[in-house]
């Protein structure tokens, strides 16, 4: 029994070293959210800086799960909402727009890009 749970808690440890390597530098939480409520056959653009007018850096069809850093135009936080029901999560940052991180060109490079809050709700 007691080399099963050194086994274990090593597995655990490695696990989130792992997952801690993998994460964009300067991360500390991520928060999963999804695309969703974009009209059918259309995608939802993430831009550069939170404006419409900003630079389309890639775009995501509905159901697409998104890693949002937390932070959110308007003074918003996930971190500081992540209590509330997700529809309560939904309306908070529904006229805001959210950082997230991607990677839009699939190598490793990730980057803060931002998404409107009327098309993402909490995972």
């Amino acid at each position: 029994m007691k080399t099963f749970r050194i086994g274990f808690l090593a597995a655990f440890v490695l696990i989130a070293g792992l997952f801690a390597a993998a994460t964009p530098g300067g991360a500390s939480a991520f928060f999963a959210w999804s695309v969703t409520d974009v009209p059918a056959g259309d995608t939802l653009n993430i831009r550069a800086w939170p404006s419409s007018q900003s630079q389309i850096l890639v775009a995501y069809p509905n159901n697409t799960m998104l890693s949002l850093t937390g932070k959110c135009t308007g003074g918003v936080t996930l971190d500081a909402i992540a209590g509330l029901a997700k529809w309560k999560q939904r309306q908070a940052v529904r006229y805001q727009w959210c950082q997230v991180w991607i990677d839009p060109n699939g190598g490793g490079q990730y980057r803060a890009a931002w998404v409107y809050g009327k098309y993402i709700r909490p995972a």
